[in-house]
């Protein structure tokens, strides 16, 4: 008889492809790592403002990097990540409160359901689309050659309470549990959970979007 699993502390953010990379590896390998996965929604923007961090996107040669090594990560991994069309709107401007909200009422109430709704959030953003050429895109205004090559999604909204619902049921959720989940994710209770779960992360030292934590 092999030792006990490990438990593994996820900490992330639907709004970060580092987080849906990490996700991904760590749910398909947990077997063979012989860890036990906990998932803990966090919020990136939160993070951000503690650490003083910015968004890679924001610094030009931290976006050159990043969509060098995004294209070699997801190809390595085989996730199907793709830039979102119109960045700053999905990105930078809608952000990821309301998903995280309901991401924490989902592990509030039904744990055993939140690796796939947070799988479906991700999908959302960061995935859907084959194109690879989409003139219009509005990017930050120092986009390169190379940011622009990385495959684009084509902007499912993970903000709006259709979006998150729809999000929700697909991965396999009542529409009425949904709903309820939906309703929750407003309160104080809620809030407050993902406030303490993401100065948790910053705690530990987060600065980006996510972190792995074992506890002792």
């Amino acid at each position: 008889m092999g030792p006990s699993p490990r438990t593994l502390e996820l900490f992330y953010d639907v709004l970060s492809p580092y987080s849906w990379l990490g996700f991904e590896v760590l749910c398909r390998y947990r077997n063979i790592w012989n860890i036990k996965l906990q998932f803990r929604p966090t919020y990136i923007a939160g993070i951000m403002k503690d650490s003083g961090n910015k968004p890679p996107a924001m610094v030009p040669r931290k976006a050159q990097y990043m969509a060098n090594d995004l294209r070699r990560l997801k190809e390595h991994f085989q996730v199907p990540l793709r830039f979102p069309k119109d960045f700053n709107s999905a990105v930078l401007e809608k952000g990821s409160l309301s998903a995280m909200r309901f991401l924490t009422a989902v592990n509030m109430e039904h744990p055993e359901s939140l690796e796939k709704v947070s799988r479906e959030l991700w999908m959302r953003i960061w995935s859907q689309n084959n194109n690879t050429a989409f003139p219009h895109c509005r990017f930050p205004v120092f986009a390169t050659p190379f940011l622009l090559s990385v495959l684009l999604s084509q902007d499912e909204d993970i903000v709006e309470s259709q979006s998150i619902l729809a999000a929700a049921q697909k991965a396999g959720l009542s529409a009425e549990k949904a709903q309820g989940l939906l309703e929750k994710s407003s309160t104080a209770q809620v809030k407050n959970q993902l406030k303490e779960t993401t100065e948790a992360a910053c705690k530990y030292g987060e600065r980006s979007g996510w972190a792995l934590c074992l506890p002792p």
